[in-house]
C-alpha cells in the first residue's frame, strides 16, 4: 500500500469494510467499569448495551490521548511509511486535536516522513466512509499527499442524517436543554439531526412521530444524495433494528442499485445518543 489508514472504533466499520484499515481503542466505562472498544462492531451486542442504557446504565467516554497517536503511529513511521488517520469530528471532539499534535511531532522526529489527520466533521460511518475511501486510494497507489487532498476535498460531501428516541441522552452531554427534552418527550416530537460544516450536530427539521422521522431522513436523502461512481449508503442503529430495515427499504425505493450496509452502532458515540438511534450516510451534494 502506498501510505497507512487508520481510524478509531468509532468508525463503526464492519469486518468486510475494514481491509487496509488499522483501528485504534476507544475507552468508556459502563457504571464505572473501565471498558475498551476495539472497532469489532460485528460481534458487538447492541442489543444488551443498549438494552443497559434503557435500564439506566451511565457510560462515559474519552477522547484518544496525544500519546496513544505517537506510539501506533511511531511504529508505522519507523517502517518508512507515511500515514493518513480520520478522526472523529473536531466538533463533538478532542480526538482530532490530540491526533494533530501528535502529528505535528512526529513529523519533526522523523524527517521525510508525512501523517495527515483527516477531520471527518462526523462520526460513526461519517468517519468510516471517509477511511474506506482513504484505503481505496492507498491500494490505488495514489500518493499520500494527494489522498489527503482529495479526503479533505471529499469531507463535505459525506452526509450523515439521524434522528434519536430519548432526547434526554442529548441531554446528559449538553446537545439540547432539559426543558426541551420534556417538551419533545411529552409531544412525541423527533429531531432531525446532522453534521454541520463546522462538525457540530446541529437539527435541521422536527416531526411528531418515528415513522415521520424515517420519511424526514429518506427526504434529505432524495434530495441530497449525487451521483458516485461505487456509491454506497450506511444506515447504523441503536438496537432498532425494524426502523433500520424500514429506512433502507425507503432507500432501495430511491436508488435500487446502490448497495446499503446496516448494522448496529457501536458503543462509543452511542452512548451520547442512545437506544434508537437511527443514523442515515452516503455522499451528497452538500451537507
Amino acid at each position: 500500500m502506498a501510505f497507512a489508514v487508520f481510524a478509531d472504533g468509532s468508525a463503526n466499520l464492519p469486518k468486510e469494510m475494514l481491509e487496509g484499515i488499522s483501528l485504534l481503542p476507544n475507552d468508556y466505562t459502563v457504571d464505572g467499569v473501565p471498558q475498551t472498544y476495539w472497532g469489532d462492531v460485528d460481534d458487538f451486542d447492541g442489543h444488551s448495551y443498549y438494552e443497559s442504557l434503557r435500564n439506566g446504565s451511565v457510560v462515559k467516554t474519552s477522547l484518544l490521548n496525544t500519546q496513544l497517536f505517537l506510539s501506533r503511529f511511531g511504529l508505522v513511521l519507523t517502517q518508512g511509511t507515511d500515514i493518513i488517520y480520520v478522526s472523529m469530528s473536531s466538533g463533538i471532539s478532542g480526538t482530532y486535536n490530540a491526533a494533530r499534535l501528535a502529528a505535528e511531532e512526529l513529523m519533526e522526529l522523523y524527517s521525510g516522513r508525512f501523517v495527515h489527520i483527516v477531520d471527518s466533521l462526523g462520526c460513526g460511518f461519517g468517519t468510516g466512509m471517509l477511511a474506506v475511501r482513504a484505503a481505496e486510494l492507498s491500494r490505488k497507489g495514489v500518493d499520500v499527499r494527494e489522498a489527503a487532498a482529495i479526503l479533505d476535498a471529499e469531507v463535505p460531501h459525506a452526509c450523515q442524517y439521524f434522528t434519536v428516541d430519548d432526547l434526554n441522552f442529548l441531554k446528559r452531554t449538553g446537545r439540547v436543554s432539559g426543558m426541551t427534552a420534556k417538551i419533545a418527550t411529552v409531544l412525541n416530537i423527533k429531531p432531525i439531526l446532522f453534521g454541520d460544516s463546522t462538525g457540530h450536530i446541529i437539527s435541521c427539521a422536527k416531526v411528531r412521530g418515528r415513522k415521520n422521522s424515517v420519511e424526514a431522513i429518506v427526504k434529505f436523502y432524495e434530495e441530497k444524495r449525487m451521483e458516485k461512481e461505487g456509491a454506497k449508503v450506511y444506515i447504523s442503529h441503536g438496537d432498532c433494528l425494524k426502523d433500520a430495515e424500514l429506512l433502507a427499504e425507503l432507500v432501495r425505493q430511491i436508488t435500487p442499485d446502490v448497495p446499503i450496509t446496516v448494522c448496529q452502532h457501536e458503543p462509543f458515540s452511542g452512548s451520547h445518543v442512545g437506544p434508537g438511534m437511527l443514523a442515515l450516510f452516503f455522499w451528497g451534494k452538500e451537507r
